[in-house]
């Protein structure tokens, strides 16, 4: 129904917030990752919208990004996680930092959310495992570098990956800090490890 509202942000509240456009004020419940990106009170906001159907209310919820929407709407596909769940999940874990959690079974890390427990954080890690890929996970941080060819450096990712966690780093932290290296095409295993090393460093 509403793909986006870009309006004044009127009101920030501990979950949710008020946009007005065109003398209406729309109320978004929001992750506290994303109240953490708004601007000041007074300045202009878009916000990609989901808009969740209920028998007693219709309940509007709000993202920064598409990739935000994305990751909530497959949360919602898995069973035991509704609309309040998922965003208590996006306000635990960034939309990226989700992803590295769910390709690397670290159920402990979702388990953190409000009102998630471990079997459900098992179960978002088991239903969604196979929709999330590796190149995902590093797209938003990629694919300006590689010229939206994520592809490209996929094996050197994998390999250094798989270096750090021979280290002794778990998988979601070696995901986690090649995700911070800006890797060309000209990067070998080693230099990534090394970048990757230096970010773990601080």
């Amino acid at each position: 129904m509403y793909a986006y509202i870009k309006g004044i942000l009127a009101e920030v509240n501990t979950d949710s917030i008020v946009i007005e456009n065109q003398g209406i004020g729309y109320q978004l419940y929001v992750s506290l990752q994303a109240l953490e990106e708004l601007p000041a009170i007074g300045m202009e906001v878009k916000v990609y919208t989901y808009l969740h159907v209920r028998e007693d209310a219709m309940v509007l919820f709000g993202f920064p990004d598409r990739e935000d929407l994305k990751m909530f709407q497959m949360l919602l596909t898995v069973s035991g996680v509704g609309p309040k769940g998922a965003l208590g999940i996006l306000s635990a874990l960034s939309g990226d930092d989700l992803r590295f959690a769910i390709l690397s079974g670290d159920s402990k890390a979702i388990a953190k959310a409000p009102g998630i427990g471990a079997k459900t954080a098992q179960r978002v890690i088991l239903e969604l495992k196979d929709k999330v890929s590796l190149e995902d996970a590093f797209e938003t941080k990629t694919a300006h570098i590689t010229g939206g060819n994520v592809m490209v450096n996929g094996t050197v990712k994998n390999e250094a990956i798989q270096a750090l966690v021979a280290l002794g780093y778990s998988s979601s932290e070696a995901m986690k800090a090649v995700s911070q290296v800006e890797i060309s095409q000209e990067h070998k295993v080693e230099d990534v490890l090394k970048l990757a090393l230096k970010h773990m460093a601080f």
